[in-house]
């Protein structure tokens, strides 16, 4: 039996968030009878349960503020360790997803060697490139990857270009790389006059095929400033419809001096959706998805565009390339380049519509659906061939 111990997300059931859909999606599709799940969860309740045949614990946290994520991380390093140490359990894997707690690794070191743990870690996107953190906090995370990815046995990366970027960038300690997608799924649900929906579009004043969503994180790192730039500068008649998170966010109010946004009509803020069946359903909906992440490996919002919407307009940067291929219609930061390809996309005809569609949902069902994500990693954890290299101290 192979012992994994999946640290960093939130928890499961899957609220929201990717590693957390990651970790709900991996345990659901498990089909291994060789492996337990062991998944720390952010919770005032201390009792364990089972999800998925997954031992979840609970970890409670004081309210300190910012530092919150690195101290979960390190109570549920410890509550593993513990745990592995009481039961005896023999070569457990502790996959920590996440490189916020580097610098605090160190206290571990001596005891997961004494206890033969091997060390996984996912170093997800470029956290130390996101605009939201200030310089101090971005050397952190930078100097915490540095010293994760030294003491790690196994880096795994869901994108193609993270994991060249992990080994250029940290070539000295010759890092063991993997590279497992993320994942999305292809659903069909309720038609298209269901109430939930229509009541969504009356309030918001959307109509059905008549708008460009976005979904992400509103955070200055997804464009948003380009984007609604640039849908200002285009002719189309749709509305772009941008699902985020922009409540009392200050970064709303920056944006509404530099763009003048609130005076376009076609600019439609509308909060967030995080009813699953509702969002598939506006996705679908959609004209068209427009895409402006450009710090990060393999977006789940892109993912679940690829899966739901016609017509994807992504940001060309390497990580979006590498996901959608040919299945995306790709614009830069350039003045004009964004206006411009909105403008052609409205003249679309319904056959090329309707390739790029094909293309969207065929991405998903031949790499990135979850089944075939499951069998990669379950097949690395249960590979006890793997030679893993002995970590740099």
């Amino acid at each position: 039996m192979v012992n994994v111990f999946i640290l960093g997300s939130r928890g499961i059931p899957a609220k929201y968030g990717g590693f957390e859909t990651f970790v709900d999606k991996l345990t659901e599709n498990s089909t291994s009878r060789h492996i337990k799940y062991h998944v720390s969860c952010r919770s005032d309740n201390q009792d364990e349960f089972e999800y998925h045949n997954a031992r979840c614990f609970n970890i409670k946290l004081p309210n300190i503020g910012g530092a919150q994520a690195i101290y979960y991380d390190f109570l549920s390093i410890k509550s593993s360790l513990n745990y592995i140490e009481k039961n005896n359990i023999e070569n457990p894997i502790i996959y920590i997803l996440g490189c916020s707690i580097g610098p605090f690794l160190k206290v571990f070191i001596e005891r997961l060697k004494k206890l033969n743990v091997k060390l996984f870690i996912n170093p997800d996107g470029l956290e130390h490139k996101r605009l939201k953190w200030n310089c101090y906090i971005r050397k952190y995370l930078k100097y915490s990857e540095r010293v994760m990815v030294k003491y790690a046995d196994l880096v795994i990366c869901d994108s193609l270009n993270i994991e060249k970027y992990i080994k250029e960038e940290y070539k000295k300690y010759k890092p063991k790389t993997e590279f497992i997608a993320y994942g999305a799924e292809i659903k069909t649900y309720s038609s298209d006059t269901n109430e939930k929906l229509n009541k969504w579009y009356k309030e918001k004043g959307i109509k059905k095929g008549q708008y460009y969503v976005s979904v992400g994180r509103f955070v200055p790192e997804n464009n948003y400033e380009t984007m609604i730039k640039e849908f200002m500068k285009s002719n189309t008649k749709k509305d772009f419809v941008i699902i985020t998170n922009y409540e009392n966010n200050k970064f709303y109010q920056q944006l509404n001096v530099s763009t003048n946004f609130q005076k376009d009509k076609r600019i439609k803020f509308v909060g967030t959706v995080y009813d699953q069946e509702l969002l598939t359903k506006i996705r679908e909906n959609a004209y068209g998805y427009i895409h402006g992440h450009e710090v990060g490996g393999t977006n789940p919002s892109l993912l679940e565009a690829l899966a739901t919407t016609k017509l994807n307009l992504l940001l060309g940067v390497g990580f979006n390339k590498e996901v959608a291929e040919t299945a995306g219609i790709y614009w830069t930061k350039d003045k004009g380049s964004l206006s411009e390809l909105i403008d052609n996309t409205d003249s679309l005809s319904i056959n090329t519509i309707y390739e790029y569609s094909k293309k969207s949902k065929d991405r998903i069902k031949n790499y990135y659906n979850w089944p075939m994500i499951t069998l990669q990693y379950e097949k690395l954890f249960e590979d006890t061939s793997l030679l893993f290299r002995t970590p740099a101290i």
